[in-house]
């Protein structure tokens, strides 16, 4: 992840602080990260983006320097969030991209509020089988918050080291390094007890023990509405590249792209290509226009 710090702005709705960065000029982009992370986690691709866009990429409630309230963590929750927060900002619609935990918001976004949603673009997305990796459904134990603590104040060092595993990954094109240093580097940002106890709340709104207890499988037919994206890495271990072949499977109309050689983070395995991909989708598809006769015709089948 790039160290220079992207600049946020901030807007207070119901009364809590949402940050977010703002970028470019033209048709609205909503970027949103996955657990743990910040909107700093497209810093590689924003400027990209934001040289034919409006970017909006938000530090999710609980994230970031956004507020960490004792307040709503789910799905849905986020998704109004998104929602009042565009209309903060006087956007109607928008084209949604969402990473791990953001491609479920972004899957809630589109079904919550379709007339909003322009285009669907899911990367390494939740919400689409329940397989997750170990280390997600065992924070969701009980005692977990204590062990979060201990791990969140190992000495500086250990903060170093992730940076250069990161170097060294990229240096002898070991990509797994890469997913190791990112994970690493979101749980060591839970250093203060708001920050823990909101990652806690949002991950026990959609996992459990045995994987991922919230599910978009059952509503993904609504997807023939809207233009769809997926995009995975081939050797994703947090959310297995498996669910973007469900998707293709029930969505026949999506777009599947799979990085080779990609983890859970494709757009920082390769930040040009994602880019690419992306804006390729955009230009060479049309936003949906919500009809209400067709949602309800669909709902109804």
């Amino acid at each position: 992840m790039p160290s220079t710090p992207l600049p946020r702005e901030s807007r207070v709705v119901h009364g809590h602080r949402r940050a977010f960065v703002r970028a470019g000029d033209g048709p609205p982009l909503l970027l949103l990260h996955g657990i743990g992370n910040t909107a700093q986690t497209w810093a590689g691709v924003i400027d990209r983006l934001a040289a034919s866009h409006t970017v909006i990429a938000p530090d999710l409630l609980g994230h970031g320097s956004s507020d960490k309230p004792r307040g709503d963590y789910s799905v849905a929750g986020y998704a109004n969030g998104m929602r009042d927060l565009l209309s903060v900002l006087d956007i109607e619609q928008v084209t949604v991209v969402g990473h791990s935990l953001g491609g479920g918001i972004a899957l809630q976004f589109a079904y919550q509020f379709p007339e909003r949603c322009q285009r669907l673009v899911l990367v390494s997305s939740g919400g689409l089988g329940p397989e997750l990796g170990l280390p997600l459904r065992a924070a969701t134990l009980p005692g977990s918050e204590a062990v979060l603590t201990a791990l969140t104040h190992l000495p500086l060092p250990l903060r170093t080291g992730m940076r250069l595993l990161d170097a060294f990954g990229r240096a002898i094109g070991w990509h797994r390094a890469r997913d190791l240093a990112e994970a690493g580097d979101a749980m060591l940002a839970l250093h203060d007890v708001e920050a823990r106890r909101a990652f806690l709340r949002t991950l026990r709104s959609v996992v459990d023990a045995r994987g991922q207890s919230v599910t978009a499988i059952d509503r993904l037919y609504l997807a023939e509405a809207i233009p769809m994206l997926v995009m995975w890495g081939d050797r994703d271990p947090i959310v297995p590249p498996e669910h973007a072949e469900t998707v293709r499977r029930l969505v026949p109309s999506a777009r599947v792209e799979v990085f080779r050689d990609a983890g859970h983070w494709p757009h920082l395995a390769d930040p040009e290509r994602f880019a690419r991909a992306l804006l390729e989708f955009i230009d060479t598809t049309q936003p949906v226009v919500h009809d209400r006769d067709g949602w309800r015709a669909l709902l109804s089948r």
